[in-house]
């Protein structure tokens, strides 16, 4: 029997691995809550994922605490409302007033000069899993968490002269946080952004690809010099960029495939591995355990390959019922491919 990391690797090099590897994501609020649920599933179907062991260092302008209702002010010092415990919360207060602000900012940077990664190497000396770190790299939406997501929007359509000067020093921010990841022996490093609606990009594909894909493409250039895998999580219907995420490199794109036409995404087996996902917006919280079954079997029928290139991936909400998350991984396993 493989190795939740030699299973994990497989897959993404298409390579035959035994089973398709498993992954459990969970809210805040899952491990305030419902830990003992969250604990029954993965004693149940164990993740072939681990994240390190680490901490960042401590920004001057973080104040309150997270994930409890209530505001509090993040470490690039942008305001927080959280409406209810255990959730992530939405930015009310941005940083900037004004763009002309961009000027005299500095990013945090005593987050990655103050990181405590002593217990990297150990923890990954400790694990047979693949080792994936999620660093904070969200280039568009922390462009919109300082400038608010209004008020970005038209400055990209003005293209205005300071929000690329924004861009370009959260990007040399960006680079030395995935390059403190790179000279540690992770196995993979998880990329973020939510660049689209529930239809739609929120921006042009134009612009996305004039604007943001450059940048990205810097990002999976640099990981992969390290040897290392690039994961990428995206919220939305982002199918006209699928090309685009295959051409610069990502390994592991996570998206959410039900926002999207399936089929027309199956033309990429091979090129990428689909890291997931069931859908979280309704057949996971609201759908009966035969829907949930039938959601997994639709997706299997569409992208599984033998060969690897999919991985059975869905994220446990607060008010997603335990049996539903079962379910996924049941319906996988009936298969016989987890």
């Amino acid at each position: 029997m493989m190795t939740g990391r030699e299973r994990v690797i497989r897959t993404l090099k298409f390579a035959t691995p035994d089973r398709i590897p498993r992954d459990l994501w969970h809210l805040p609020g899952i491990t305030m809550f419902r830990k003992r649920d969250l604990d029954f599933v993965l004693s149940k179907y164990p993740t072939d994922f681990v994240a390190p062991n680490f901490s960042y260092g401590k920004s001057y302008l973080a104040k309150g605490v997270p994930f409890v209702k209530g505001n509090y002010v993040d470490e690039w010092g942008c305001e927080w409302e959280v409406k209810e415990d255990g959730l992530i919360g939405e930015v009310k207060k941005p940083r900037f007033r004004d763009l002309s602000e961009v000027y005299n900012f500095t990013p945090p940077y005593e987050l990655l000069e103050n990181a405590d990664l002593s217990k990297v190497q150990e923890s990954y000396k400790n694990t047979d899993k693949f080792v994936l770190v999620s660093p904070g790299v969200n280039l568009f939406e922390r462009m919109q968490f300082l400038c608010g997501t209004e008020n970005l929007l038209i400055h990209l359509a003005y293209k205005e002269k300071e929000i690329y000067i924004l861009r370009d020093t959260l990007h040399e921010f960006f680079l030395q946080m995935i390059k403190l990841w790179c000279e540690t022996p992770v196995d993979g490093i998880a990329l973020a952004d939510d660049w689209g609606s529930q239809k739609s990009l929120l921006i042009s594909p134009t612009m996305w690809r004039s604007f943001f894909k450059p940048l990205y493409a810097q990002y999976c250039e640099l990981i992969h010099k390290y040897n290392k895998f690039v994961f990428f999580h995206s919220d939305g219907n982002i199918e006209e960029i699928f090309d685009d995420l295959v051409e610069i490199g990502i390994d592991a794109i996570n998206s959410q495939l039900f926002c999207m036409d399936i089929k027309k995404l199956a033309k990429y087996k091979g090129k990428i591995t689909f890291w997931g996902e069931i859908d979280r917006q309704r057949i996971l919280p609201f759908g009966t355990i035969e829907e949930v079954k039938s959601a997994v079997k639709y997706v299997k029928e569409i992208l599984y390959m033998p060969e690897g290139g999919i991985i059975a991936q869905c994220e446990i909400g607060l008010n997603v019922p335990t049996e539903n998350i079962l379910a996924v991984f049941e319906a996988w396993e009936e298969e016989g491919i987890v």
